[in-house]
């Protein structure tokens, strides 16, 4: 496994994180647990600030929410002069909680409900992205009720397949999010904005896909949009000042992963908005970036204790931890491949080969196939690496687990951010019908 951020070794031969040592988390908080590391989020918070807005002031850094949020999440964000952007009303609810300053908040979704627009609009948020012709009208007219104004961006389909999983490619024609572009659809969406008095158009918004690693796809992305811009004001005359770029920038999750810094995606992405800006006689939009993953992902790491083994001579051996696809749905969805090592034994010899199961019932709950180990036994605690981007987001109580607890480790501090679900956690929203409980009284009676 590859060691990142503040991960170490000590002396007793554990895996160190933030200062912590990795079996004594395990042993304070319990397992699974999701352990984030705080300097390494700052980290990368301050190298997208950096190399985004300190190095091209008309520019803005928002953060994916939907990669790991929590209330500490949110404020930290606001600490690192971050923008928010949230998809819906649990995430906005969360970050209105954090008390995280509205103004920086950009508001996703392609089927925003009315509760969650009504919602925004009172908290005064930044920027709705509007991904279609029905959410327009619907904010239009629940703006009107409400005697405001939505400043708005409008979400186009640019045409462009990044290479990555299908299923997190978001930029082609045939895709679920925003208007399209090749077949005039979008033209007709922004003529339409424009026309709807409680709309205020201030720019376009793309997201080509997830886990990229070829920087040229942001550069295409960038130059098909900015000839976008100019053609938008040469047809309606009005000024595109916005163009938000979305996210996806990749990160190491395993061997063959190979990320370029943000600095250079920064370079190369700002370079050619500027360039075409001069190309084509513009003024240079804000530009806007939506990391999520690039900034939590690597920096969370989740720990398991090993439970059985199941040696099948010659086939395979199966190491079985107390989690699975109910903390990790990754592997499940997208064949995600995870790297991980034993926390106890992070300093001894790799002699030995296998697979680790989660203890969900599902025959694909594998989190990772042939994984190369010290010798295991029951009790050793498992470290999966890269952990901290839609794990905790994407949990579930699937056989009635419940989900982890999260922990932020920084410097020999490690403090709980969000707590352990409990058996209670599980059946609080149940309600029995009054009929069952007759007849269990009936049956008792008997």
């Amino acid at each position: 496994m590859k060691l990142q951020g503040t991960m170490t070794v000590n002396e007793k031969g554990h895996l160190v994180i933030g200062g912590c040592d990795t079996v004594e988390l395990a042993r304070e908080f319990g397992t699974p647990l999701y352990v984030m590391d705080e300097e390494f989020i700052r980290q990368n918070c301050k190298a997208y600030y950096e190399s985004f807005t300190g190095a091209y002031p008309n520019s803005e850094v928002i953060y994916a929410s939907k990669a790991f949020l929590a209330i500490a999440m949110c404020n930290i964000i606001e600490e690192e002069g971050l923008g928010l952007d949230v998809v819906s009303g649990g995430e906005l609810y969360t970050a209105l909680k954090a008390k995280f300053p509205t103004g920086r908040i950009y508001f996703h979704g392609n089927n925003k409900s009315p509760e969650e627009i009504r919602m925004a609009l009172e908290a005064n948020i930044g920027r709705f992205v509007v991904d279609n012709t029905y959410e327009m009208d619907l904010l239009n007219s629940i703006a009107g009720e409400m005697n405001k104004k939505a400043n708005i961006l409008i979400r186009i389909t640019p045409g462009i397949e990044a290479h990555t999983h299908e299923y997190i490619q978001t930029g082609q024609i045939d895709s679920k999010f925003g208007l399209v572009l090749s077949n005039g659809q979008a033209m007709e969406g922004i003529k339409k904005a424009l026309g709807l008095e409680n709309l205020i158009l201030k720019g376009l918004h793309c997201h080509i896909g997830s886990q990229i690693f070829e920087l040229q796809s942001y550069q295409h992305a960038a130059e098909v949009m900015m000839e976008y811009i100019q053609k938008v004001t040469a047809e309606t005359g009005v000024e595109i000042t916005e163009l938000n770029l979305g996210g996806g920038f990749g990160i190491y999750y395993s061997a063959g992963d190979r990320p370029a810094s943000i600095k250079t995606y920064a370079t190369i992405v700002m370079e050619t908005v500027q360039r075409k800006a001069r190309e084509f006689n513009i003024n240079v939009p804000k530009v806007i970036v939506e990391p999520g993953r690039s900034i939590v992902g690597a920096a969370g790491t989740t720990l398991y204790t090993i439970g059985s083994v199941k040696d099948i001579p010659g086939v395979r051996k199966y190491v079985a931890v107390d989690g699975g696809m109910a903390d990790n749905p990754r592997p499940a969805l997208y064949q995600a491949r995870y790297e991980a090592l034993v926390a106890n034994k992070a300093d001894q010899p790799k002699n030995d080969e296998v697979s680790i199961a989660g203890k969900c019932c599902e025959s694909g709950d594998m989190l990772i196939w042939d994984l190369a180990v010290p010798e295991v036994e029951p009790g050793d605690i498992l470290a999966v690496s890269c952990t901290g981007a839609y794990n905790y987001s994407m949990a579930s109580n699937y056989n009635r687990l419940t989900k982890p607890a999260v922990v932020l480790v920084n410097r020999g501090n490690a403090e709980l951010i969000v707590r352990r679900e409990t058996y209670e956690d599980l059946v609080q929203n149940d309600i029995v019908p009054e009929r069952f409980k007759k007849n269990k009284k009936l049956t008792i009676a008997k």
